[in-house]
């Protein structure tokens, strides 16, 4: 009997790869003879990159970076097994999770040690990078990201403006003749679940600057500083990049992505399920089981388990979901292709409790699954 072990992480209790890894333990302790196929998931953000390069047997390079405030911030990337590819999570270099609550404001904060992250795979060779831009503490539309591969953001004297999502109202010119130079021969993915675009009620401002600590009046400013930025790129670069959809995410970082890089945006498990070769993987095989730390009804919206259904059920396989929360209107999932949701938790418990004992519980519920799985 072959199994596709294909999850997701359980934020803040297991990665993905060690999800993989209880599974196997419950499958192989009632069927020995059981061939698991472990393929760690993610869906372009937290756990991208240690997931992707795990299936690809890759590596992961550590350095220090401008974290969202200025300050230096310990970050990473990785290359996966072809050594050719990059893949980058913005949020370790410019993620929320960085800055304390009371210390956030995306009028001062960047996305340069992003730039300062691709920098860093360029350096090694590579011809593709994957980006994923979830869970950022920015609201500078990417200039950072782009000062630190050579761009220049000038105001009216003809100087570099400052970092933050509040200096943006000051450019007045675009200057990419010191762009890097091996970017011309590099192409860039980009993991990308929202659709909101740069500006407007539904931009970057409105929608995801109150989370990065915009008051009402730093929203607006910051809308309207977006504005002046496309504007100008829209002049300097030909590239009206304001109402496209992702252009927003990230606080604007996707549309630097576009108008700058020539990047594509697409859905982040799509990106993943590509190059972890899980079309190939799931040839042959009896049952997927997927998973993550939450299944309810937003599930359906482009995350893992839903994700890898879908290729399963081109195989006609069975799937089976695990989750530490099983919420409402999961029915919704049942007609789109997994066949069973699992809440892995066997009694009343308090979220750390949960969180801690979290690999054996999924081993424990596994088991029981694997037990009915072993009756036919």
């Amino acid at each position: 009997m072959k199994f596709v072990l294909a999850p997701d992480s359980f934020k803040e209790s297991m990665t993905s790869k060690e999800v993989c890894e209880a599974m196997e333990r419950a499958i192989k302790r009632l069927i020995p003879t059981a061939e698991c196929i472990k393929v760690p998931m993610a869906d372009g953000g937290e756990g991208t990159v240690e997931a992707l390069v795990e299936s690809t047997n890759g590596n992961i390079y550590n350095l220090e970076v401008t974290g969202p405030l200025g300050n230096k911030v310990k970050s990473y990337f990785g290359i996966l097994g072809n050594g050719t590819t990059a893949v980058i999570e913005m949020a370790t270099a410019s993620g929320i999770q960085l800055i304390k609550r009371e210390e956030r404001n995306p009028l001062i904060t960047t996305t340069y040690g992003t730039g300062e992250l691709i920098k860093a795979a360029l350096e090694k060779g590579v011809k593709h990078i994957l980006i994923g831009i979830g869970g950022s503490a920015t609201n500078d539309g990417g200039a950072g990201m782009i000062q630190a591969l050579g761009g220049r953001l000038l105001d009216k004297n003809g100087k570099e403006i400052s970092f933050g999502g509040g200096m943006l109202k000051n450019i007045e010119t675009i200057d990419l003749s010191n762009l890097d130079n091996r970017l011309k021969d590099i192409t860039i993915e980009v993991a990308c679940d929202v659709t909101n675009p740069l500006v407007g009620e539904k931009g970057a401002s409105v929608i995801f600057g109150p989370q990065k600590g915009a008051t009402a009046e730093m929203i607006k400013e910051l809308d309207n500083n977006l504005v002046h930025y496309a504007n100008i790129i829209k002049k300097c670069l030909g590239k009206d990049i304001a109402y496209v959809e992702g252009a927003g995410a990230a606080g604007g970082l996707g549309a630097a992505l576009l108008a700058f890089l020539n990047g594509e945006l697409k859905r982040g498990i799509d990106i993943v399920i590509e190059h972890t070769n899980l079309s190939e993987k799931v040839k042959g095989a009896d049952y997927l089981f997927t998973g993550e730390g939450s299944i309810d009804d937003q599930t359906i919206f482009g995350k893992t388990p839903i994700g890898v259904a879908k290729v399963a059920k081109k195989e006609n396989l069975k799937v089976i979901a695990f989750a530490g929360r099983v919420g409402k209107g999961v029915g919704i999932l049942y007609p789109e292709g997994i066949d069973g949701i699992f809440c892995i938790l066997n009694k009343v418990t308090t979220l750390d409790e949960a969180l801690e004992f979290g690999e054996y519980n999924l081993e424990k519920c596994v088991e029981n699954v694997v037990r009915i799985i072993n009756l036919k």
